[in-house]
């Protein structure tokens, strides 16, 4: 009767090891976003080393710690490369041999870009065009595996695409926005001012004379609204100033209502010990036009510049005009025309 028990139990062991060994040694998935699955097959390695799963565990694999190492980490003898570093098996960094294990084809990427709609990178043409060359792009700098979305100006430096779209290897990612922006129609872009109409930026106008290389980067990143430059900064040619400088284009001191639709400019008033003082822009723009004033006399901006009565008697500020009845009645004659007295 014990020898049965015996017996029985150690049935039943094996059975467990068995099943144990079963639930432990099924194929693994790798699943990625934008592939077919990479399949790694216990079955096949345990017959390779006489079922010692010691090989791989815990010396390689950290069943505890389940962690996902990269193909440049790989290539560094981690995980599979512990063992396919070409001399055990197959080299993971072997290109010929990328297939034996991502089976099936990549497939095409698709980027959503906010404002610019979606670009396609398509892994069909760039690998027929490279001959079916991964590590081109797959090498630990072009593509680590680890990278985040960069920017079109860190392309111009190299980064990703741009370490082959830089002119020489292939177009660059400066000159053609739609070959891979597809259906490429970049929106207008308007510029809320404080009390002045809005300024309105027409790309379809822009390139009908202009490619985007024109401007960008060198002139404006990839994004509306970095920084903002002062009509001051512009009459010294930064930002739309580069074009519009009387030469090349209107310049940006000259008609306002070009970019600034509808504007209407008001009336500003200075509190002045002599009572209120007036300046009408409505009346002045019937005989100026914004340039005689902007900005060579005032800035753009309200209460900028301030000038005593005697400075404008000497030519300063509303005194270039007013002076002494060459081109306007003198800022010393009648004060109530200005100031409410």
């Amino acid at each position: 009767m014990l020898k049965r028990i015996l017996l029985l139990a150690c049935a039943l062991c094996m059975f467990s090891v068995v099943c144990a060994g079963a639930a432990e040694t099924k194929d693994i998935k790798f699943n990625f976003k934008n592939a077919d699955s990479v399949v790694f097959s216990h079955d096949f390695h345990l017959k390779k080393y006489n079922n010692n799963c010691k090989i791989c565990h815990d010396a390689i694999y950290n069943l505890r710690n389940k962690k996902r190492s990269t193909m440049a980490e790989m290539e560094k003898t981690k995980s599979c490369g512990a063992c396919h570093s070409g001399v055990k098996a197959f080299s993971v960094a072997s290109e010929k041999d990328c297939s034996r294990c991502h089976i099936g084809k990549p497939r095409d990427i698709t980027y959503a870009v906010k404002g610019l709609g979606t670009t396609q990178f398509s892994h069909s043409l760039h690998i027929a065009k490279t001959g079916g060359a991964c590590k081109g792009c797959h090498n630990g700098k072009v593509i680590t595996g680890k990278d985040k979305a960069v920017t079109m100006a860190e392309m111009e430096k190299g980064r990703t695409c741009g370490a082959c779209h830089n002119g020489k290897r292939t177009f660059a990612v400066t000159a053609n926005c739609d070959r891979c922006h597809k259906g490429l129609k970049p929106a207008e872009v308007t510029f809320a001012l404080k009390g002045i109409a809005p300024a309105t930026f027409s790309h379809a106008i822009h390139t009908q004379a202009y490619s985007c290389k024109e401007c960008h980067t060198k002139i404006f990143p990839f994004k509306s609204v970095v920084g903002k430059s002062t009509m001051v900064d512009m009459e010294k040619g930064t930002s739309c100033g580069v074009c519009h400088n009387g030469k090349d284009a209107f310049a940006s001191s000259g008609d306002c209502a070009k970019c600034h639709k509808g504007l209407k400019p008001g009336k500003i008033m200075f509190n002045t010990s002599a009572g209120e003082a007036a300046f009408s822009h409505e009346f002045h723009l019937q005989s100026y036009k914004c340039a005689d004033c902007h900005t060579k006399i005032f800035p753009y901006k309200a209460g900028a510049l301030k000038a005593t009565m005697a400075q404008m008697e000497s030519g300063k500020s509303c005194g270039a005009c007013h002076n002494k009845g060459k081109d306007a009645f003198p800022v010393q004659d009648d004060c109530s025309k200005c100031h409410k007295m």
